[in-house]
């Protein structure tokens, strides 16, 4: 199967994973994993795709409602703990950016030189992401503890605007946009 028709089966949900022959192109992918992104952070992502003609899929265990654009798909994964996230990790290429707030998945994408953006705009590398990951165990030991409750702050217009300002400079680190 020649390597854009796989391309095109896989950014539409219909091929799970890529052939064994298949290349892909230069350009780099966008990876949402899409089952805890913030609506509002969708239309970012997918007006950003369509300004700078950058694929994106968005990975999931549910049906996605999307525009219907040749750059923005959605892949359904089945339901189940990090499926989408072994999706992502299994199909993204050094050079993609995935768009997660999954600090395990992020640490398995950076050392593949996969660029990881969390949906508070912070982009993750090597190190931050091993410091991320640290805090995480932590606040998970402490919230078992009982010592730690409640969750992340609300989601507002200014953590919209910290995520697209920080999508935006990785676009145009990447594509000179």
């Amino acid at each position: 199967m020649p390597p854009d028709l796989w391309l095109d089966d896989i950014l539409s949900g219909k091929a799970a994973s890529p052939p064994a022959s298949a290349t892909l192109p230069d350009k780099p992918v966008i990876w949402v994993d899409a089952d805890a992104m913030p609506r509002p952070l969708r239309e970012v992502v997918i007006n950003a795709a369509e300004r700078v003609h950058i694929d994106v899929l968005f990975v999931a265990n549910i049906r996605l409602r999307l525009p219907d654009t040749p750059l923005v798909r959605s892949v359904q994964v089945a339901a189940g703990p990090d499926v989408a996230d072994d999706y992502i990790a299994d199909n993204a290429r050094a050079g993609d950016l995935a768009i997660s707030q999954d600090i395990p998945l992020a640490a398995r994408l950076v050392p593949m030189g996969v660029h990881v953006l969390q949906t508070s705009g912070r982009e993750l590398d090597e190190a931050s992401v091993q410091e991320a990951l640290a805090l995480r165990d932590l606040k998970e030991a402490l919230r078992e503890g009982g010592e730690m409750t409640g969750g992340p702050p609300p989601f507002g217009n200014r953590q919209k605007q910290l995520f697209a300002n920080a999508l935006d400079r990785w676009l145009t680190r990447s594509l000179g946009t």
